[in-house]
């Protein structure tokens, strides 16, 4: 069972699908963490490894006993705040 608060990244590689789950420690590992599943999904595109690709991913949080999706305290989501604070430069090679 988690514990109040904690968090975890869930990604669909192709949708409709069922999503697979990455604990995090924080909102930075977080963006980091969907950086690398986003863009290695656009290499296999680009690879020709998979044909095509519709992909979801986002960011939860274990609140009251359940898996809910994460806010930021004016209300902003995980993809909210990927676009107004990019990941560092150093986050993916």
């Amino acid at each position: 069972m988690a514990n109040e608060g904690e968090l975890r990244v869930w990604w669909i590689p192709q949708l409709p699908g069922t999503p697979f789950y990455v604990d995090v420690a924080s909102v930075p590992e977080a963006k980091k963490v969907l950086e690398i599943l986003a863009r290695y999904d656009l290499f296999q595109l680009e690879q020709a490894i998979k044909p095509d690709f519709t992909n979801a991913g986002g960011l939860e949080v274990f609140e009251y006993g359940e898996w809910v999706e994460w806010m930021d305290d004016e209300g902003n989501g995980i993809e909210d705040v990927a676009r107004v604070e990019p990941a560092s430069p150093d986050a993916v090679n």
